[in-house]
This record gives structure tokens, C-alpha cells and sequence, in this order.
């Protein structure tokens, strides 16, 4: 399981269009969302791959992170990996 932090997303944007945002740059489409409203200047989402191990995104991630989209520079991180019991 991999978690993909989005950071300094515009907070109008839909979770489909998040899904095909991420899909036009090569990753899977994921399984779950997680909105993280911050302080209301840069919003967030953390998107969960269930299938997917976080050395497969660290390969994407490139791609996106310092992306302009939306009027917003991005900042795309791999999350560090959770050991749940």
C-alpha cells in the first residue's frame, strides 16, 4: 500500500479530477482520497494505492511534484510507509 501526498491543491477540485490528473501522468488510479484542509491557504489530499508499493510511486512522483495545475504549484510526496497491525 502506498499513500501520495498532494499538496496546494486548488480546494475546488473534484476527486475525479484529481483521479484523471493522476492518470494522464502515468500512475493507476487509486483507492481511496483523504482531504486535509490545512489551514485554508494550501489545501492537501492523500490518495491511497492499495496495490501499490511506495517504491512504484517514488518513480512518478517526479513527474507532478513543482507541477503548475490549476493556478497552483504542486507539492507531490511519497508518504512514509504505515505498519499497521
Amino acid at each position: 500500500m502506498g499513500d501520495l501526498w498532494l499538496g496546494n491543491i486548488d480546494e475546488d477540485t473534484t476527486d475525479d479530477e484529481i483521479r484523471e490528473f493522476l492518470c494522464k501522468y502515468g500512475f493507476p488510479s487509486f483507492d481511496s482520497i483523504k482531504r486535509v484542509p490545512g489551514t485554508g491557504e494550501r489545501p492537501a489530499a492523500v490518495v491511497t494505492f492499495d496495490s501499490v508499493e511506495p517504491h512504484v510511486l517514488r518513480r512518478f512522483q517526479p513527474r507532478l511534484h513543482n507541477m503548475l495545475w490549476k493556478d497552483r504549484k504542486l507539492v507531490v510526496q511519497v508518504m512514509p510507509e504505515r505498519h499497521e497491525h
